[in-house]
């Protein structure tokens, strides 16, 4: 059999895959061990970005073969999927994701047919948070919480209506930045967690091990930010992207998004003089940016309020510039980054 005629045969889509394989692949036990990449006891997860992702890793261990559809450095909103990516979202055997983040991945989802589907928006309680977040109660009043934006938070809470530049979930509004509260991303472990046992009941015993392990550092974790940000000088900071809420709340503090702009847009005159205010006022000594985006508002914002700049990571991906190598470690950079902004004791 010709290249040629093999190509006739097949979708264009997978000629390059099977040019890559060699044309051997194509027979059926080549393909699947290909596919498999000769693990084929390996529970096959899809992880829809990196949250999702560490969870996969460390609860499965040495039973599960992790993809992420949101390679390092890529925005997870603004991710489009390719025609492969769509195929192996099919093909696997568990997909974990977090409705509301991702457009393009939530449809391919639907579409996949996969009967292992789970969405860690399901295993938590989603609040709405406007791009001012405090949080003075630990409890899950989502809907009291929702209407709670101080005094001089209605400007920034319409402010934050237009939208910051990315979708926050389809539920009215609900925020889907669960995983930056370790108490939440605790709760959605163990509900991943039961959900693999059930996937793959021969190996229950040590996804519950491995869970219990993850749900003790993430304890450790959240002891570690109640106990580092109980003095602070300040509770206010400032942030380009308003992804902090959840983590705001738990911990008493209180988040003042530059919202109603994209990351890399310049801020309104009116939001810069909004945000100098409140600096002031508040005594808030940092705007925070991320890793992902560009630097350029908070360092705009900066020089024309007299702040200083800093990194506050949303963990939506690990790439060789982030402050750790995995999500605890970005979280405890994320910890004294913002025991320095507060000036917490």
């Amino acid at each position: 059999m010709t290249v040629m005629n093999v190509r006739r045969l097949i979708p264009t889509t997978a000629v390059a895959g099977a040019v890559v394989l060699g044309l051997t692949a194509l027979s059926a036990c080549s393909t699947s061990d290909a596919a498999d990449g000769g693990n084929g006891d390996q529970l096959k997860v899809t992880a829809s970005f990196y949250p999702m992702q560490f969870l996969a890793e460390r609860i499965g261990g040495e039973h599960v073969a992790v993809t992420s559809l949101t390679k390092p450095g890529v925005e997870p909103h603004d991710l489009e999927l390719t025609p492969r990516q769509i195929g192996s979202i099919s093909e696997s055997d568990y997909v974990l994701y977090l409705k509301g983040i991702q457009p393009a991945v939530d449809d391919a989802i639907k579409q996949s047919g996969v009967k292992n589907t789970v969405d860690a928006a399901t295993l938590t309680t989603l609040e709405n948070h406007g791009s001012e977040v405090s949080g003075h109660d630990h409890g899950h009043e989502g809907e009291e919480h929702a209407d709670e934006h101080g005094h001089e938070g209605e400007e920034a809470h319409e402010e934050h209506s237009e939208g910051d530049g990315h979708n926050h979930g389809e539920e009215g509004g609900a925020d889907p930045h669960i995983w930056l509260d370790p108490v939440k991303y605790a709760e959605v472990a163990k509900g991943v967690g039961k959900s693999l046992e059930k996937a793959d009941p021969g190996h229950a015993a040590d996804y519950k091990k491995n869970t219990d392990a993850l749900v003790a550092e993430l304890g450790e974790l959240n002891t570690a930010y109640e106990t580092g940000l109980k003095n602070p000088a300040t509770k206010t900071f400032i942030t380009t992207h308003s992804a902090f809420g959840y983590l705001a709340e738990r911990y008493g503090l209180t988040q003042q998004g530059i919202a109603g702009i994209d990351p890399e847009a310049e801020p309104s005159p009116a939001r810069i003089q909004q945000i100098h205010t409140i600096a002031e006022k508040e005594k808030a000594t940092t705007v925070f940016f991320e890793t992902l985006a560009s630097d350029r508002t908070a360092k705009t914002l900066a020089k024309d309020t007299g702040l200083t700049t800093g990194v506050l990571d949303p963990l939506e991906g690990i790439t060789d510039t982030s402050r750790g190598a995995d999500y605890i470690e970005v979280m405890e950079s994320n910890l004294a980054a913002l025991k320095k902004a507060l000036g917490a004791k």
